[in-house]
């Protein structure tokens, strides 16, 4: 029981602290649950990364109910969602009440403008951080730049480019399996 309720309080203080959404979120996830706490190794957290990106929902929720579930079943898959999410909606709830009053304040605005330029390197270090545990071919590259290409200029769904990529993984590697 000691290890769920770390594991909220882990979430809790991850989803209080982070602005910009589930991207903004992994590195600090990952800091927490696989430098600090050591609860799950790097590439299980790659792979549960890769999952939660292909399910419906926010990337931070989805990653944290896959570590909760890995580290104490379907009660810590319910403590690290309740972790992740409390500390949103209780911001939103606090935000909604008073935001019209202080929106056109200065310093309100300048906050908001100051979170928006960081947000960005957020995401960008999870990138870095992510790709740090795939393994380096030109087999890699070329399915990166043909995602980017499909995702960036033939504005091709997300959904779609997942679904590809994952069909391609299926095929390419069963036949190495099978040789």
């Amino acid at each position: 029981m000691k290890k769920v309720l770390q594991m909220f309080i882990s979430f809790f203080k991850i989803g209080a602290f982070t602005f910009g959404g589930g991207y903004a979120m992994i590195p600090l996830i990952e800091e927490e649950v696989v430098n600090k706490k050591k609860w799950i190794e790097k590439e299980e957290f790659v792979d549960i990364v890769v999952i939660s990106q292909s399910f419906p929902g926010a990337l931070a929720v989805n990653t944290s109910i896959f570590i909760g579930y890995k580290i104490n079943g379907i009660l810590g898959a319910i403590m690290a969602l309740l972790g992740t999410v409390i500390p949103s909606f209780i911001i939103i709830l606090l935000i909604a009440s008073v935001f019209m009053q202080f929106r056109s304040n200065y310093y309100v605005e300048q906050v908001f403008k100051g979170i928006n330029g960081a947000v960005p390197m957020l995401v960008l270090i999870a990138i870095f951080s992510i790709s740090k545990s795939v393994k380096k071919s030109y087999l890699n590259l070329g399915v990166v730049i043909l995602a980017l290409i499909l995702l960036q200029v033939l504005n091709v769904n997300p959904v779609v480019v997942i679904i590809l990529s994952g069909a391609f993984g299926v095929i390419y590697y069963r036949e190495k399996v099978g040789k």
